[in-house]
């Protein structure tokens, strides 16, 4: 479960429509399944179907956690024109098992999360919104 407060899950609604139709992408800070914070990362694939951060960001992004005592807890990003669940690609590349991975689409005002382990298994995970 990951557990995510109102005001940033409407920033990622928020973000994921305004780089509409590029994939939209960030991450959540928080420790362990609450969420406290959001980073809006730049989608340097400036793709619509697959994002790869900036790696100086990323060094930004895990700076800004420790800063705040706290971990990067999630990836998310955005699925323009699709359902929201792990593609293959997205499998491919969730390397991380210790974080969750959250999808939202577009075009079903949808989102979700999900765990991966090692073997490249999917679980999708609760969201609570508080």
């Amino acid at each position: 479960m990951i557990k995510i407060p109102q005001a940033i899950y409407n920033k990622i609604i928020e973000h994921s429509k305004n780089d509409y139709p590029l994939e939209a992408c960030g991450y959540l800070v928080g420790n362990d399944e609450n969420v406290i914070d959001i980073i809006k990362m730049t989608n340097i694939d400036k793709s619509n179907e697959h994002f790869t951060f900036d790696p100086k960001e990323q060094f930004q992004a895990v700076k800004y956690a420790r800063q705040k005592g706290a971990n990067l807890i999630a990836v998310y990003h955005s699925h323009p024109a699709s359902p929201a669940r792990m593609s293959k690609e997205d499998i491919r590349l969730a390397n991380d098992t210790s974080i969750k991975y959250l999808i939202y689409s577009v075009s079903e005002d949808k989102l979700k999360c999900f765990s991966i382990d090692k073997e490249k298994n999917v679980t999708e995970e609760l969201i609570e919104i508080v």
